[in-house]
Formats: C-alpha cells, structure tokens, sequence
C-alpha cells in the first residue's frame, strides 16, 4: 500500500480563493486533495458532509484532514463509519454557524470527542468565531488548542499566504502516524 497519506482540504464557506493557504498546499502537497462542494454560497450540512464523506471513504488509505472555517463544522458532523477512516485532522479557523444565518444549517455544532487527533488552530481576534467558543470546540473534540495571537481568520485577508506554521502544524500531526507526509518544500510553496 502507499504510504504517502492522502491529505483531504476542506475549504469554508465560499472556497478558498487563489493565494489562500489551503489552496497553495492543494497543489504542492503529495497526495493532496481538495473537497469541492457544489454550492460554496448556500451551504447546506447535509450535501456538505455527504461530499466529504464520499472523498474520506473513496480509497482505501486513511486520510488527513485539513479543514479551514466551516470546513471544520462539516469534518465534526462526519459519520462514525467515515470518521473512523481519518488519521488526523488540522482544524484552521472554525465558523460558528450560529452567529451567521446563512451557516445555522451547520449549527448544533458537535461536541462530542473526535475519534482521531486533532489540532485545532483558532486566533485571539476572528472576527467568525470568538477566541473562547473555539476554546470550547477544543476541549469538546479532545483537540490540542494551538492560539494565535491577531491572526484574524487565517485566511488571504488577514494575510496568510503559504502559511509555513500552518505546514508545520500539519507534519507535527502527521509525524506520529505510521506513515507521514512527504518533507515540504514550504519555500516552492511561497514562491
């Protein structure tokens, strides 16, 4: 079997744009894959996770999550039969879809542990979802809470690009499974 994992980005509400991190790392990191979604504007939980759910079961190799805004919502709300197939997950900047109407389809949020290891990555002023309900979100899921000071919503707007943290984050949650991600060229991902 191939042991370069199969990472699995899960964009937020309206994608990822060009130049946003997630985006940079879809088409640079080995075995990466982007979650498309067939409404990025209206965003429905069902056909969310359904979607996800489709790309984590589709082969046969465990999968490594890395999920921005919303997309950490919709990985919450996977089924046991799918969640079980994930190693790992970077969750990036979670929404709170009870602050946004167009996000409450995603809202209860979760909270129960993660059967998984997760870091969860959350800033000190996110204007999407405050520092202490992603607090919370991190104890409910069993995440390690990593907290960046005014680093907005870590997205292109706040102004992360490549985002070499972020990379580290995501070989550090890799690091300790059987197989890992390839070492990165994280200058070719700022280029």
């Amino acid at each position: 079997m191939d042991k370069t994992p199969r990472i699995l980005i899960v964009p937020g509400w309206h994608g990822s744009g060009p130049g946003h991190w997630q985006s940079l790392w879809a088409a640079q990191l080995p075995g990466a894959e982007r979650v498309e979604q067939d409404d990025w504007v209206v965003p429905k939980r069902e056909a969310w996770v359904r979607r996800l759910e489709e790309c984590v079961l589709a082969r046969p190799e465990p999968v490594v999550i890395v999920a921005h805004s919303l997309g950490c919502i919709a990985t919450t709300h996977l089924r046991p039969e799918a969640a079980t197939r994930v190693a790992g997950a970077l969750l990036v900047a979670p929404a709170d879809p009870e602050r946004r109407a167009q996000l409450i389809d995603f809202a209860p949020v979760p909270s129960a542990s993660l059967p998984y290891r997760s870091v969860l990555v959350a800033s000190s002023n996110d204007p999407f979802c405050p520092i202490r309900l992603a607090g919370a979100y991190a104890r409910a899921w069993g995440s390690e809470l990593v907290r960046l000071q005014n680093a907005g919503h870590v997205n292109v707007d706040s102004g992360h690009g490549a985002w070499p943290l972020g990379l580290a984050l995501l070989q550090s949650l890799t690091a300790g499974l059987s197989w890992s991600c390839a070492p990165v060229d994280t200058a070719a991902l700022q280029a």
